[in-house]
Parts: C-alpha cells; structure tokens; sequence
C-alpha cells in the first residue's frame, strides 16, 4: 500500500524534517523516518538546536558539556562544538540517500550565527568554518536572505560551499537569491570548480506570511477582507515556484546547467499550520510540484503520513488565481512589501533571541562543571 508521503515523493517533492537532536539520531528514529516517512533531508535552526540541547529530560550532551567545561570552552565554542557533532552525524545516516539520489537529498543544514544576519563578511568567515569544520558533501550552510546576506551568499557559492538561503518571504527578495546564486556558480566555474558538486535550496517561507496578513486582514473587518484570509501564503509561494521556472528557464541558468550546474529548488518552510481553524496538512498538500523541498515540523510530517491527500501538482495551474489574491490585498490597502519586511524583521530577531537563550543556558551549564 501506498502512503501520503510516499505518494508526495513520487509527485517531486523531498521531504525533509524540520528538527534534530542527538537523541533522534542515536535511537534511530532519524532512521526509521527515513525508512517509513519519505524523509530524505533535514533542517535546523538556532531554536530546533536550542529546544534539543536545554530539554531537562535530554541527558545526550551532558558528556560533552562537562568534557567542554574541563577545557574551558566558551558557550559560543560549546554550541559550535556540539551542534557541529549532530549535523555531521546526521550527515552520515542520510549519507545512502545522498548517494542514491544523485547528491540531490540526504542534506542536512546548519545555520551561521544570527548574530551575522547583517554582517557580510562574518557571514562568509562562519559559512567557510562550518563547512570546514562538519566536512561533509551533503552539507546545507544556511544564509538568511537579508541584504547583507545576498553577498554572502555568492561568496560561499563561489567557494563551493552548497548552501540553504533561508528566511526569504517577497518575490523580489526571493529575485535577487537566486541572482546571487548564479552570479556565485559563474564565479565558481571561473574558478575551476566542479559545479555540479554545488546544490543549493531558496528557503521561501509559508505559514508566517498568511499570520501576518491575516491579522491585517481582521483588523480591516470586511466580508472582502474575511474571503482573502490565508490566502496569501499558498499565493506567495505559488508565484515564488513560477519565478523559479521562469529564472532557471533562462539562458543564463541553462549556460550554466549545460556546465554541470544545478537548479536552486524552491524549498517550503513555515509549513506547520498556525491556524487550527485551517486544515494541518494546507501548506503540504496544497504546494506540490515537481523540484520543490518541503521541511516539515513532525507533527506536519506525522499528519500528513496519517491523512494527507496528494492529488498531484497543486502549484502550476494557480498562477493567475495566486495574482486575484495579491490584487484583492492591494485592494483593500494591504502593503504586503511591509508586511513581507516586517516577516524579515521578525524571523532574524526571533532566530538572534533563540541563539541568545541557548548561549545563555549553555554558558550556566558549563560553570556548573567548573
């Protein structure tokens, strides 16, 4: 028997977990949701690694911080140290899907500090540093997608480091991510790199852009307003897959996939439905193409295995209904540049607090050894 997850791989989409934790590796669940789930990849971020590391019950980094603390390691060196420890680990389990998927899946991503969020050149030196240091080749280093962030970004790709932009939410951001990823894989193949060898994901973001917007839809009140709630979400994401082919269409990209470069697929994040009024699998079964990623929080990946229904491409044909949901917003006023830069704001502030709080929380069990 087929299963939702099954039947979403078959349709084109890499599933991939939204979390990890040493103790998901080690008792073999991470196996076992490759195994029964469809998973073919994983996403972290300074919150996932934060909940894992400072969860009372997780006795799993306890060696390591009392190892670390006798070598008088810092918080930051600490995280570093063991964050680097999971994903490499990671690494290896999905190494077969790696492998077998051509070195398409079997990613695994870590994020630079958030603290470089608006820092170029920090960006770049900590991309370099993870990738030296985790020293995988299916290794995703995470970029948010801020303006100082789109140098990084072809910096790394340059260097032939693959990397997950993430925190993108606006068409025109999402535009100039994928301008930074070709203007860096034509300075790898200057370069003399192996093109093929760099992958690369657009982290476009669904959930929070229909959070944001329907909360300014309530506030205008009207039955107008009422028909577009969360609406705008899928809307976005829909004309963020057709830009995508339409980019990637181009000559420029095809100059360089004729070299052995590879496309930047669009990867769905923010996909646990918020709204308990919405359905739980909206933001899956509602994006399905060929060449997309879809990072799903568990409870989203464990729905949508027990009741999600994959009716084949729900992106393709919803261009111009995705357009009506835009001019209705503009219709009623709604600035969704702002809204899309407000996202922005938030998911760097809210990534910096994460950081901040596992620093914090790392830093006092270290001096509890000491």
């Amino acid at each position: 028997m087929s299963t939702p997850t099954a039947d979403l791989a078959a349709a084109g989409v890499s599933i991939w977990l939204d979390d990890l934790s040493r103790t998901r590796i080690s008792s073999g669940n991470l196996a076992e949701l490759i195994e029964t789930r469809n998973v073919v990849g994983v996403t972290t971020n300074p919150t996932i690694f934060a909940n894992a590391i400072t969860d009372k019950n997780n006795t799993s980094y306890d060696a390591q911080v009392t190892e670390l603390a006798a070598s008088g390691a810092t918080a930051e060196e600490a995280v570093f140290a063991a964050t680097t420890q999971d994903v490499a680990a990671a690494l290896d389990v999905f190494r077969p899907v790696w492998e077998k998927s051509g070195h398409v899946d079997g990613r695994v991503s870590i994020e630079v500090s958030p603290d470089l969020a608006h820092d170029t050149e920090g960006t770049v030196a900590s991309a370099k540093e993870l990738w030296a240091k985790v020293d995988r080749p299916n290794l995703l280093v995470k970029i948010p997608a801020t303006k100082a962030g789109l140098p990084a970004i072809t910096e790394a790709i340059a260097s032939g480091i693959s990397v997950n932009v993430t925190l993108i939410f606006s068409l025109e951001r999402y535009a100039e991510v994928i301008d930074a990823y070709l203007t860096g894989l034509e300075r790898a193949h200057s370069a003399d790199f192996d093109l093929s060898s760099i992958h690369s994901v657009a982290s476009f973001f669904v959930s929070r852009v229909d959070t944001e917007t329907d909360k300014r839809l309530s506030a205008i009140g009207t039955d107008e307003a009422e028909a577009l709630k969360s609406k705008a979400g899928l809307a976005n994401a829909r004309l963020a897959y057709e830009l995508f082919e339409q980019k990637f269409a181009e000559k420029r990209a095809q100059d360089l996939i004729k070299l052995g470069a590879n496309a930047q697929r669009p990867l769905w994040a923010s996909t646990g439905v918020k709204d308990p009024a919405l359905p739980d699998t909206l933001y899956v079964t509602e994006l399905v193409a060929k060449d997309v990623v879809n990072t799903m929080p568990e409870k989203t990946l464990e729905a949508t295995f027990d009741h999600g229904v994959v009716s084949g491409d729900t992106i393709t044909g919803g261009y111009e209904e995705a357009r009506e949901v835009f001019a209705g917003l503009a219709a009623l006023g709604i600035d969704f540049t702002d809204v899309t830069q407000v996202l922005e704001d938030e998911g760097v502030s809210k990534f910096i607090d994460s950081w901040h709080d596992l620093l914090t929380q790392v830093a006092e069990a270290l001096e509890a050894q000491r």
